[in-house]
């Protein structure tokens, strides 16, 4: 993207703080474009497809998935970057990227596997997002992992302990600082949890977990439910669900432009190091359809994502990892080849790092099939 089309607060590749490793540039394509081209023809992101969002695999072909969540995610950002003449190839690149680390069963494996990672440092899959486009991907042969630029790799890198942080160099900088990342990388965070928001809904009431009469509850639903009534009241619940949602993502992203906007004009940066030294971030919604937002998310988590249906997956999937990591951690013959020989170099925390890696690498129906292996 040229320099002269972005906002001077946006994310310049020119001023960039470049890759951990140097390369020599593209003759027709930007740094950014770079990033998003690796991502998307990285392993982990085809393993994405086949990655629970919030239903596994199995239970039905139209179920977001972890990649179709990623391009929803990209498409809503992208939206607001060139809205705010942000840079959109770095936005796309960070919310292409921001799951990559993601486990198999979504939370219910995360949560298993840092449980049993709790005497080696722990499981995260924002972190593990960021351990694959540095380490674990093995595509080139001058360097280990993408080699993204830094506004890339920051943003990717959501949240960190201080702990983490230390050990990140660069990029952990940010949370020993306590600075903000640039607005790219906001964006994309809150883009994530609209993108889940909203799209969850659809999921749910397809899924049959979540129904008009406790939808409507919700202001944020209930607002567009009885104006898209009111414009067409014979509309079948299929077309009706989805016109809701994209009037509910429309209200939400044109408030969260609107105020960000404002936001950015109080402030007046100057640049991105300039957005970085706010002491809060600029990417935000208003009040009132903040609450709203947070509103709906909290009637997701009791209503879906705690259902009994889901809870009985993630039992299922909790006891998949757990079994499957004590197996590989007992005799790490168990695994492929590269990750057995990789795990006999370390010590044991080093080799239960190790294990992680190859479990959280998992699609589901590898997970499964894995599982089945190791019971006999």
């Amino acid at each position: 993207m040229a320099a002269a089309r972005l906002a001077p607060y946006a994310a310049d590749e020119s001023q960039s703080r470049g890759r951990r490793y140097d390369e020599p540039s593209s003759l027709y394509r930007g740094e950014y474009q770079r990033d998003r081209d690796r991502i998307i023809h990285s392993t982990a992101f085809r393993r994405l497809v086949y990655k629970t969002q919030v239903f596994v695999n199995h239970e039905g072909d139209l179920y977001r998935t972890r990649l179709t969540h990623s391009l929803e995610v990209s498409q809503i950002a992208r939206s607001i970057a060139v809205a705010l003449d942000l840079n959109e190839p770095l936005i796309e690149a960070i919310c292409l990227a921001h799951d990559l680390g993601h486990t198999p069963f979504g939370h219910a494996g995360q949560d298993t596997l840092n449980e049993c990672m709790r005497d080696y440092g722990g499981f995260e899959h924002n972190l593990q997002s960021l351990r694959v486009v540095d380490e674990l991907e093995a595509k080139y042969a001058d360097f280990p992992g993408l080699n993204l630029m830094f506004e890339t790799r920051e943003g990717i890198l959501k949240h960190c302990s201080v702990k983490n942080a230390r050990e990140l160099g660069d990029v952990g900088e940010r949370f020993l600082q306590r600075k903000q990342p640039g607005l790219e990388a906001q964006i994309a965070n809150i883009a994530d949890a609209i993108a889940y928001n909203n799209h969850d809904v659809d999921d749910g009431f397809r899924a049959g977990l979540l129904s008009l009469d406790q939808l409507r509850e919700q202001p944020l639903f209930g607002t567009q439910l009885l104006e898209v009534q009111r414009l067409y009241p014979d509309l079948e619940d299929r077309r009706l669900i989805y016109e809701i949602i994209r009037r509910m993502i429309g209200t939400v992203v044109t408030d969260l432009i609107e105020e960000t906007r404002q936001r950015i004009d109080d402030a007046g940066p100057a640049s991105i190091d300039a957005v970085r030294d706010i002491g809060k971030p600029l990417v935000s919604m208003s009040d009132r359809i903040y609450e709203q937002h947070v509103s709906l998310k909290r009637f997701l988590n009791q209503h879906l994502y705690r259902h009994e249906q889901k809870l009985e997956m993630t039992r299922t999937a909790q006891v998949m990892i757990k079994d499957l990591f004590v197996a590989y951690a007992a005799d790490a013959q168990r695994m492929p080849r590269e990750f057995a020989d990789a795990a006999a170099r370390l010590d044991e925390t080093g080799r239960a790092r190790v294990v992680a890696d190859y479990i959280a690498g998992m699609t589901d129906r590898y997970a499964i099939a894995a599982h089945e292996t190791i019971a006999g």
